[in-house]
């Protein structure tokens, strides 16, 4: 592979959980438009891995250590960018986990995980961002991974599907705050989606899913990174406070 298209040539892009899956392939596709581009994930040593591609492929690159439910490793990552480059131009807060299972079944620490790191990271992320683009002076577009599940809620995710809905309102809230300094921020709701997480569904379980969708066929990851890049970029300039939804129509 080769970096083209240099859209976001000299701009700082951050991304949490961007070692693996949707993040990976939206650190990349930020990468491969012109961004300087910093991996913030627990995962610190893939993530290393990661920036060696990135830099191989022409990007400059850099990962950073980052629990994102810990503010002093999320402020860290923020301001670790800045002083990295001299600006932060996108936060993606894409990290996410899941800890599946039907109410009575799902215990407290269970649904607290799933909220602590999709919600109080995207806030966290967030504010954190904020923080960094104000002192940076540029403007900035920062884009939280809600998913369509916080639109129309699924069994045996209730503290997903809650953490996905809160991300919207989030999203909102903060826009709404960051707009006098020139900062945007938006949501984008992932519905099917190949990932490893979907490759291990039971087939009847994804073909019942695939069959709510009017374009027929699974999401790739590349399609959302696309829709991220859009929102991070000046295509979406009057954007802000929006909700984009990647589902090949599902749920609409």
């Amino acid at each position: 592979m080769t970096l083209s298209e240099r859209s976001l040539e000299g701009r700082t892009a951050v991304v949490t959980g961007g070692s693996s899956g949707i993040g990976w392939e939206i650190a990349w596709r930020l990468a491969r438009q012109g961004a300087d581009l910093v991996i913030g994930d627990l995962d610190v040593s893939t993530a290393r891995e990661r920036v060696g591609r990135l830099t191989s492929a022409g990007a400059r690159a850099t990962a950073l250590e980052c629990d994102v439910t810990s503010e002093e490793d999320v402020t860290a990552l923020a301001q670790g960018a800045l002083e990295w480059s001299g600006r932060l131009d996108v936060f993606v807060n894409n990290a996410g986990i899941t800890r599946d299972a039907v109410m009575r079944k799902m215990t407290l620490e269970d649904f607290r995980q799933v909220i602590d790191v999709h919600v109080i990271g995207s806030w966290l992320g967030t504010r954190a961002a904020v923080a960094a683009m104000r002192t940076a002076g540029n403007g900035g577009s920062i884009v939280n991974m809600s998913s369509i599940s916080g639109k129309v809620g699924n069994p045996g995710q209730t503290n997903y599907s809650a953490a996905k809905a809160g991300i919207v309102g989030l999203t909102k809230a903060a826009a709404k705050e960051a707009a006098r300094h020139g900062i945007r921020v938006n949501a984008v709701q992932p519905g099917l989606i190949r990932t490893p997480m979907t490759e291990g569904m039971d087939q009847d379980a994804l073909n019942s899913g695939l069959a709510q969708v009017p374009l027929g066929r699974i999401g790739e990851p590349e399609e959302v990174a696309g829709v991220v890049l859009f929102l991070a970029g000046d295509l979406s300039s009057y954007m802000t406070g929006t909700v984009m939804e990647v589902t090949g129509g599902r749920h609409m």
